[in-house]
């Protein structure tokens, strides 16, 4: 007998840019062209056949324009309410670039800011903005949910 198919969430990959160009390295978020409304990190759906880093990379390029290089996966947000439009599960990247960044695709406008000071944020970006905030000054990764830190 054939084995069913599982229902698994969504796969997805957001990307912090960092603008290595710019003083402070402020980071690149889009304001989002299709609902949810707000703004958010540039990310999107990976493709099948398609890795994780790969699809970050593709989607930072389609949204902003720029041609970034990963430095560190910050982490792995899966908390089933994280989406209204569905469950979806995210593998965020930092990333850096310099250039100058231009809103495509799914973005409708493109902003810098300081990560200190964001404007509201879509999905649960909120949270990942703290965890990058923390990895910015002391080199930590995000936590895992359930309180155990990734280095156990």
């Amino acid at each position: 007998m054939p084995m069913s198919r599982p229902v698994t969430p969504l796969l997805t990959v957001d990307v912090i840019i960092e603008m290595t160009d710019r003083p402070g390295r402020p980071i690149v978020l889009i304001e989002r062209r299709n609902p949810p409304p707000g703004w958010a990190l540039p990310g999107g759906f990976v493709d099948v056949g398609e890795t994780l880093e790969a699809a970050a990379v593709r989607e930072a390029r389609e949204e902003t324009s720029l041609d970034v290089k990963l430095k560190v996966l910050l982490g792995n947000y899966s908390d089933p309410a994280r989406d209204a439009r569905g469950h979806t599960v995210s593998a965020v990247y930092i990333a850096e670039a310099s250039a100058e960044p231009v809103a495509a695709d799914d973005a409708k406008n493109l902003g810098l800011f300081d990560p200190k000071h964001c404007p509201d944020l879509a999905f649960d970006h909120r949270q990942i903005m703290a965890d990058y905030l923390r990895y910015r000054a002391h080199g930590v990764l995000a936590p895992l949910p359930n309180g155990k830190k990734t280095s156990d």
